[in-house]
Order: C-alpha cells, then sequence, then structure tokens
C-alpha cells in the first residue's frame, strides 16, 4: 500500500500506459431532459481507449418526460436507470447510479460533456496506483447549440485522438488557478478539496462509501460538499489534466450566477466548516462544528468548559465526559445523592446547545478537528485558534501540547481516516508534534493580572496571533 503525507501525490508511481489496466470502471451519468447533449456524450465514451470490457455506463434518468432513450451510438455496457425512491437532483441521482453499478471504480461525468478519448484511461491509472485518491478531470467550457454536433462525427473525431480540434481552447477555469498556485495541489493540504466542482471526478468505490456518498439534501453544489466528505474520510486529491474534456455550454452558475451563490452559500456553510468565503465570520453555530472539544467531567471542569466557550471561537461543540447519573425518581435526599456533582454540572449546562453529556465521546466524521483537554486546563480566549492555527501553519495531522494539569490533543479527522485506511499511523500520513512550551503553551497559561479580558492580543502575542490567523485561512 502506497502511504502519501498530506496531498502531496508526488512519490507516487503511476503506472505507465503500457501496463494493461486492471480495474473495471462505472461511468454515472445524472441525467434530465436534453437528449442531444446526451447522445454526444454517449457517442464520446463510445470511443474510449479503456477497455469496452471494464467499462460500463449507467445513465439515471431522473425524471425526464418523455424518457430519455439510449442512441444507437453508446458503449457496449449501457443502461438507462431510475433513481432510487426518496429523491430527486444531481447527488441522489449520483448516488442511485452507484447503488445500481458494480465497477471498482465510480467515474461521476455530467450529461453534457464529451470526453477526450483517453479521459477514462488517464483518470483510471491513477486509481491503479492507490485507492484512496480522488481525481479530477479537466474540463472547459464551450459554446453549444442544439445540433452544433452530430453523433457519428463526435465518435469519429474522438476515436481518432482530435476531440481537441472540435472546438477552439476556451478559457481556463478559476480552479486551474488553485491548483497551480498549490503545485498541482501538492501543497493545498486540508482545503485540496475545495477544487472538486462540477463532473468528471472518479474515486474507488471504497472510498466513495466510507464518504457517505452524496448529500443529496443538497439539490446545487453537493460536489464541494462530497468534495469535503471525500477529504473527511482520507482522500488525497489529484488533478488529471493528462486528458480533457468540453462542457457543452456555460457553467450553471454562469445564467443565474447571484441566486446560485445565494442557494449554495448557507447548505455548503453549514457542512463545510473551512470554506472561509462560504462560512461568515460571526458567532454562530453551524450544523458542522470546527471543531469537536473533549473534556472528562472532573474538578475544574465547569472553569475549563466556561473558558472554551466564551473563547474566540464559537463554532464549537464540546462533549463532557464520564459516567452520568440515573435520573431520580420519588423523594430523595438531593444533598446526599452520591452523583451531587454530575448531576449539578448538568443543569448547570442544561440550557446552552453547544455543551453535550457522554460516557465516552463517539467520533463525528464530519467535523475536522477533535481536541481532548484536561479538566483542570486554563484555556485562554485564544487556545482553541492557536490549537488549529498551529496545526494547519507546521501541517500536523496530531499536535500534543504538554502541559502542567495534563497534555491536550488535537487530532485531525481527515488524517485519522486516512491512517485507519491504511494501518499505518497519524505521524506517517500528515505529521505529528509534541510541544511543551513557546506561545502555544501561553495560550492555555492563566491571564495574567488585570488582563482578564485577554487584553488587545486576547493572551496571544502579536506574532502567535498572526500565525493562527494564517492557519486558519484568515
Amino acid at each position: 500500500m502506497n502511504v502519501l503525507r498530506r496531498n502531496d501525490y508526488g512519490p507516487l508511481t503511476r503506472p505507465g500506459e503500457d501496463r494493461p489496466p486492471t480495474l473495471s470502471v462505472s461511468v454515472v451519468i445524472p441525467a434530465h431532459g436534453h437528449q442531444d447533449k446526451l447522445d454526444i456524450t454517449l457517442a464520446s465514451l463510445a470511443a474510449q481507449t479503456y477497455p469496452a470490457a471494464l467499462l460500463e455506463v449507467v445513465v439515471v434518468d431522473d425524471g425526464t418526460e418523455p424518457a430519455l432513450r439510449l442512441p444507437e451510438i453508446r458503449p457496449e455496457t449501457t443502461r438507462i436507470v431510475k433513481p432510487l425512491d426518496g429523491g430527486w437532483a444531481s447527488a441522489h441521482a449520483t448516488n442511485s447510479g452507484v447503488a445500481q453499478s458494480d465497477g471498482d471504480v465510480v467515474l461521476r461525468l455530467d450529461a453534457d460533456m464529451l470526453a477526450f478519448d483517453d479521459h477514462i484511461a488517464s483518470q483510471l491509472r491513477w486509481h491503479h496506483a492507490a485507492d484512496y485518491l480522488a481525481v479530477m478531470g479537466h474540463k472547459r467550457f464551450v459554446d453549444y447549440r442544439t445540433g452544433d454536433l452530430d453523433p457519428v462525427d463526435v465518435f469519429e473525431a474522438v476515436r481518432a485522438g482530435k476531440a481537441a480540434s472540435l472546438y477552439d481552447r476556451a478559457e481556463p477555469q478559476w480552479v486551474e488557478q488553485i491548483i497551480e498556485a498549490t503545485g498541482g495541489l501538492r501543497d493545498a493540504d486540508h482545503r485540496a478539496f475545495r477544487v472538486l466542482v462540477g463532473a468528471s471526478f472518479s474515486v474507488h468505490r471504497s472510498m466513495f462509501e466510507a464518504a457517505g456518498g452524496m448529500d443529496a439534501d443538497v439539490l446545487l453544489g453537493s460536489d464541494t460538499i462530497f468534495g469535503y466528505r471525500l477529504h473527511q474520510a482520507g482522500a488525497l486529491f489529484v488533478p488529471d489534466d493528462d486528458s480533457s474534456a468540453w462542457h457543452l455550454g456555460p457553467r450553471q452558475i454562469a445564467s443565474r450566477g447571484d441566486l446560485a451563490k445565494a442557494y449554495r452559500r448557507p447548505q455548503i456553510a453549514n457542512r463545510v466548516p473551512e470554506v472561509d468565503l462560504k462560512r461568515p465570520r460571526a458567532n454562530r453555530s453551524w450544523d458542522t462544528p470546527l471543531a469537536d472539544i473533549v473534556i472528562p467531567a472532573g474538578e475544574g471542569t465547569e472553569s475549563c468548559v466556561d473558558a472554551i466557550l466564551t473563547g474566540t471561537v464559537h463554532d464549537l461543540r464540546v462533549t463532557v465526559t464520564g459516567e452520568r447519573p440515573e435520573p431520580l425518581t420519588g423523594r430523595h435526599a438531593p444533598l446526599d445523592d452520591p452523583a451531587f456533582a454530575a448531576r449539578l454540572l448538568q443543569e448547570a449546562y442544561r440550557g446552552e446547545a453547544r455543551v453535550r453529556f457522554a460516557d465516552k465521546a463517539e467520533p463525528d466524521a464530519r467535523v475536522p478537528y477533535r481536541i481532548d483537554v484536561p479538566a483542570a486546563a486554563e484555556p485562554g480566549p485564544d487556545a482553541v485558534a492557536a490549537l488549529i492555527g498551529y496545526a494547519n501553519e507546521h501541517r500536523l495531522g496530531r499536535l500534543e501540547l504538554a502541559l502542567p494539569q495534563g497534555t491536550v490533543t488535537l487530532e485531525r479527522t481527515a488524517a485519522a481516516a486516512r491512517a485507519t485506511r491504511l494501518g499505518t499511523t497519524i505521524d506517517e500520513v500528515w505529521g505529528a508534534e509534541r510541544v511543551e512550551t513557546g506561545p502555544l503553551a501561553d495560550a492555555f497559561a492563566p491571564s495574567a493580572p488585570g488582563d482578564a479580558a485577554g487584553g488587545r492580543d486576547g493572551g496571544l502575542g502579536g506574532t502567535l496571533r498572526r500565525a493562527v490567523l494564517r492557519g486558519l485561512g484568515r
């Protein structure tokens, strides 16, 4: 098994074109209307260089009236299926297509894409090298009107390796700027998932399932959320620009951009903590918190929890762990209750939505960071921000901070997921560090006299605060 660190796929040996492929692939195409574009898409897929015996195409007709039909020019194994009960739109249709297919790799393709002849083969070469990659196919948007292309001509051009000649080269996409600025995403680390927008992209079926599939509750913008889910499941993101495709027509967001962005913004913000332009910087709780803070019940717990809740990172969830007392019934002596302290602690936070109690903290795959804090710790206002900022600035999957009161531990969910998948340690897949002194430890030191509010820097020096903000991506 290839063990890769962070999002650096550089050490990966990608099989050459001379190595016969062995993985089967299911190309899943959600479709609604536009039979003419679907005919062109299927014609381009019929001319792929990837072995036909390893290729199946599943078109999910998402309620077209009259129903979509299979054209004459199509891959040998192509079928149209209906969505599963209980939903509609692209994400649900994709999940439905995956459930009704059986390829080793799932390649999601839009129904208005003209794929170059090696589009599938180029992506699949990556998947033959490692089974936890999310490979993003290259594409360019072109002007298209019904009747511009004939499926027969498309098939012949693609089969001859001349798909690029069908249109003049279009302008680069915005994601290409990010890819270029991050060394092909190799330096993108925990935010590489941002560029998984639009189809095509491909993942091993096991990775699709580990991510929980696509979020069918989101009608627009579900690809970004799926990218985040893949990241949380331990995926490594690879842009494949060895081949390309023509997207027939403009981006959906181009025609009704303001409304489309307005719809996407809260949908993504509630589900993806670290897409900073989508999640407003407000003291507000979101459905997916930035961090899970775990604090054991004991002496000092209430002070520690209060310090966390009043810190500069509002977007978090606190889990107080320890045996929970059974509800009291009937007449009893409350002051002699053996679970007196535990019951008072629960009552103290009965109205605080960000605090919950559990026998033990269960991992939440949606949340980027889990931070374990000793009950006796004394976190300053910027303590959580400092931990996350330091972990991101230093590219760490695990960060331990040794304090006199015990050890604070930050664990990156994505790193833990990849380590588990590969049967190795977080240090191997992302990096780990133990800190005992310095500004980060100072963030957990009591405020100086007369500085109860943390002063202008909130208890942190200006240098550390700037590092924190860089690490948080602000």
